[in-house]
């Protein structure tokens, strides 16, 4: 069972992994020793599952993003095991997820220009067959982050 020093802890390590257990444990009011158990136990337990470093796309030459929707005519388990090696071996495929709806499957792919799509969906349709797909650029980020509401944490 969490409690609001876990919560607050969570909270610190998702606005900035790096930070020292030091500094951790001076805003939650523990020391350093309680404050470095308690890190470790929420690893444990699973609640930390990775700390990764976010980098700046743009600085790393991926300025665009297009989302694109996909529907198949399949559905059978050994299709959805092809589907997911196909996108797995592209990795400017950074996110997919599996939808209700008219679409099957929406994928997040960061690129260095939306030219580039078309050299990202030739590589999936030439590996797996696909009912639709239709694509849209993102115009502008209104809001992105990884960081998760702790509140409902327990």
């Amino acid at each position: 069972m969490l409690d609001d020093r876990d919560r607050a802890i969570l909270a610190l390590m998702q606005e900035d992994a790096g930070l020292a257990i030091g500094v951790i444990a001076e805003k939650v009011h523990l020391s350093t020793s309680a404050c470095s158990r308690r890190i470790q136990r929420l690893e444990e337990e699973g609640y930390i599952v990775r700390r990764v470093a976010l980098l700046d796309r743009t600085q790393i030459g991926l300025p665009t993003t297009v989302f694109a929707l996909v529907r198949t005519a399949h559905h059978a388990d050994d299709w959805i095991e092809s589907f997911r090696r196909v996108i797995a071996d592209i990795p400017e495929i950074v996110e997919v997820h599996r939808l209700t709806g008219t679409y099957d499957y929406i994928l997040k792919i960061v690129l260095p220009r939306v030219e580039h799509y078309d050299v990202i969906y030739k590589a999936i349709v030439r590996r797996i067959e696909l009912f639709e797909v239709t694509a849209s650029i993102s115009m502008e980020t209104l809001k992105s982050g990884q960081a998760l509401p702790v509140g409902y944490a327990r």
